[in-house]
């Protein structure tokens, strides 16, 4: 009959928005036929790219990353703490032996009847019962916000979890980006040199000016000038790749990535709009929050209310250890206790303030979080269409520069030639050659961070880490 009750709000899990789509309804409708609309992230998505390194990258990197070993110790640290919390429910029960030997003044002191002594030992055993009642639920609405508390933490491993293996999938994409961009520029040094060696030999024979070779020499030049930052931004693009995956950046990682080391998936799943918010581990931290604060409000109004204490204890106490639960040695009580507080100047209603508008707060939060999820879902929709279409405009202005600068080739082994338009051909092959190396990791990369922003899957992990179901 005292845990009938428990003061407060209970939770309700917040309604799902009114929407049932992530872009307007024409741009909706006029998607990719890649996406599935109503599709399943798989829990290991990374595999839709069909890449062995980089499924072996990941798996090494959830097995030795420290912050998500940091996650794990910190889920199980809220486990800990929230059973610790249901300990409140039950009784205390200590133990107690007390030996003393004293001695008293004889002087002001009758000795003791017993021993005739002003000198006695005495030896007391006794065992205390301690019980708050929890007759308004405060104590359980702190379990209920220690157990809120846990799936926060699980919420917040499982951000981490996707977070880790989004950034080796991205870091590892912009490994073959920069592959690929080197691999022009190394490219186009070649032909320069290639037609610099033709413009000098025409030069010895008289057919065109000094200022032509010179030309074509600093075009050369400022070509190569354009690796060593290319150079080092793989060299730290690899760093990174160690970093998360648990190694030190002396230990050599045996895979190199480049573009075609990855696969455009042929489909990519889109969850529905309804299943977005139970999906998305930072929208799902935000709700464990706000059941936190809601429990918080009935915690602080149980705490204006009267505190009933029932207590007891029972033992023996003698002046020879073997006479401990002889007859008239043993003692008991039993005691209950109310308390309720009269005057505080306020301090108890104002808790219960704060902590009704630290709700109102968090739910704001909350609300942030959808409207944030929906707006990474949309964004990477959007970006993922205009990379697709720059994907097929570079490829097409990379041909044409590429057959532009044939065409000049022709003309220099000729000897028919103007040295701009030379420049000017190599100039494009070159931005074209990285605009298209550039597009294709961008389109990559989208739909790694549409995964993302889709929740990554963690749902379909075995077991699955909260208890909640992840649709209603």
């Amino acid at each position: 009959m005292l845990s009938a009750c428990a003061v407060g709000p209970d939770f309700r899990i917040p309604d799902l928005p009114p929407v049932k789509g992530y872009l307007p309804r024409g741009a909706d409708r006029a998607l990719s036929a890649r996406f599935v609309k109503g599709g399943d992230v798989p829990a290991t998505w990374w595999e839709l790219f069909h890449s062995r390194y980089l499924n072996e990258l990941i798996e090494q990197g959830i097995i030795h990353n420290a912050d998500l070993q940091a996650a794990e110790a910190a889920v199980r640290s809220a486990q800990a703490s929230a059973l610790a919390q249901r300990g409140a429910l039950f009784p205390v029960v200590n133990a107690e032996f007390n030996a003393t030997r004293q001695k008293t003044p004889g002087a002001t002191i009758t000795p003791t009847v017993t021993s005739g002594s002003d000198t006695f030992s005495l030896y007391t055993a006794q065992l205390t019962v301690s019980y708050v009642a929890d007759v308004f639920g405060g104590t359980r609405r702190l379990i209920e916000a220690s157990d809120a508390q846990v799936d926060a933490q699980a919420f917040q491993r499982e951000g981490v979890y996707l977070t880790l293996t989004s950034n080796i999938a991205l870091a590892a994409i912009q490994e073959a980006s920069l592959r690929g961009q080197i691999a022009a520029t190394r490219r186009l040094i070649l032909y320069q040199t290639e037609l610099l060696d033709i413009l000098r030999h025409q030069y010895d024979k008289g057919q065109i000016a000094l200022t032509d070779v010179v030309t074509q020499e600093t075009a050369v030049a400022q070509a190569r000038l354009l690796l060593p930052p290319l150079e080092k931004a793989l060299a730290q693009q690899r760093d990174l790749l160690a970093t998360l995956t648990g190694r030190f950046p002396s230990e050599d990682i045996a895979a190199t990535f480049r573009l075609a080391s990855f696969r455009l998936p042929r489909t990519i799943p889109l969850s529905v709009p309804a299943d977005l918010v139970r999906q998305r581990p930072d929208v799902r931290v935000a709700e464990a929050n706000l059941h936190v604060a809601s429990a918080q409000i009935g915690v602080a109004i149980a705490n204006r209310l009267p505190k009933i204490t029932l207590s007891g204890n029972a033992g023996s106490s003698a002046l020879a250890f073997n006479k401990l639960f002889t007859p008239g040695t043993g003692f008991w009580t039993i005691a209950g206790d109310a308390v309720q507080t009269v005057f505080d100047a306020g301090a108890l209603y104002n808790r219960q303030r704060a902590a009704e508008e630290t709700f109102n707060q968090v739910a704001a939060q909350y609300q942030t979080a959808v409207f944030t999820a929906f707006q990474n879902v949309a964004d990477t929709l959007r970006a993922f269409e205009a990379d697709t279409r720059g994907v097929g405009a570079a490829v097409a202005a990379e041909l044409s520069a590429a057959r532009n600068i044939a065409l000049v080739r022709r003309q220099v082994e000729e000897g028919q030639f103007s040295i701009s338009v030379l420049i000017t051909a190599q100039q494009a092959y070159l931005q074209t050659s990285l605009a298209r190396v550039q597009a294709e990791a961008a389109r990559l990369a989208d739909i790694v961070a549409l995964l993302q922003a889709l929740g990554g899957g963690w749902w379909n992990k075995l077991p699955p880490v909260p208890s909640a179901d992840v649709r209603r």
